[in-house]
């Protein structure tokens, strides 16, 4: 019975390729803490939403939050890939995105580009590639406007399985090198002196990057990457707050963001990824405003 129910409920959206929820007024918020794809939805969200938050408060210090949007449309040449092989288009993502973040890395070192410029190259590399073997495919799929434009609804177990050990990988890295981030954040000569390896630590850094974008592509999708990743940062960077509360402040608002964003998605029958980004959105004004009106 549970099942066909579900099925029902998703019907809307199927429909609409993954983007949107469904409007059921019966079910209550309880009743779909039963539901497996809200189960899934949820957790995933919760930590796509904890690890994205928390790098994107460091690409936002770093000035580099960009890099987010180029690699994110570079990946897109990864998911076409996977398609027309058929294989699991995260993972192709993976190494597309690995390959555009170091590739972005190398050109600012070696004096090939700036860093506006090398993100440009790359996105219109991947971008490019994606369009000529979806046009080899024969044309856009269903699964290929999942990964466009996030698809939360619809995630396997799976997925799930991916997204989790990818969140614990990003995670953990944010935690056993926090301080050595930090110091490389805001004083890289600084903590050269100090003795840190900045370079070793700023290559895992590229690579954790890449990681989170690939994360968040079947979360919120390729076109929207970035503002789970930049918007929570720049709205707790309004608090003015220490640094430890401003961690803390941004990953309660991405993990906020999320959950409201998913169910406010299902009873309202919205696309899942616009109403996540809405939501942030809206926190980050309302913070934004009720700040400079107390000051």
């Amino acid at each position: 019975m549970m099942e066909a129910l579900g099925v029902i409920g998703l019907r809307g959206m199927i429909g609409g390729a993954g983007l949107t929820g469904f409007m059921n007024s019966s079910v209550s918020l309880m009743e779909l803490l039963n539901y497996q794809f809200f189960q899934n939805a949820i957790l995933g969200g919760l930590a796509a939403g904890f690890a994205c938050a928390w790098i994107g408060l460091f690409l936002v210090l770093r000035k580099e939050a960009m890099i987010v949007d180029g690699v994110a449309h570079t990946a897109f040449g990864g998911v076409a890939l996977g398609l027309l092989l058929g294989i699991d288009p995260l993972i192709t993502a993976l190494g597309i995105s690995i390959v555009s973040v170091f590739g972005v890395s190398h050109m600012k070192r070696k004096g090939l580009a700036e860093s506006d410029s090398a993100i440009a190259l790359m996105l219109a590399i991947g971008f490019s590639t994606g369009l000529i073997i979806i046009s080899i495919a024969g044309g856009f799929s269903v699964d290929l406007f999942s990964y466009l434009f996030g698809s939360i609804l619809t995630i396997s177990r799976s997925d799930l399985l991916m997204i989790l050990v990818l969140g614990m990988v990003i995670i953990a890295f944010l935690t056993v090198f926090h301080k050595e981030l930090l110091a490389i954040t805001f004083d890289e000569r600084g903590a050269k002196m100090m003795g840190i390896p900045v370079d070793t630590i700023l290559t895992m850094f590229n690579l954790i990057v890449a990681i989170t974008i690939t994360l968040s592509i079947k979360i919120i999708g390729i076109i929207l990457v970035v503002a789970l990743i930049v918007i929570p940062a720049l709205t707790a960077l309004q608090l003015r707050a220490s640094f430890a509360k401003t961690v803390i402040s941004t990953i309660l608002i991405g993990l906020a963001s999320v959950v409201v964003g998913i169910i406010a998605s299902i009873f309202y029958n919205v696309a899942t990824s616009g109403v996540i980004v809405f939501t942030m959105l809206l926190i980050y004004l309302t913070t934004t405003a009720l700040f400079r009106w107390m000051r």
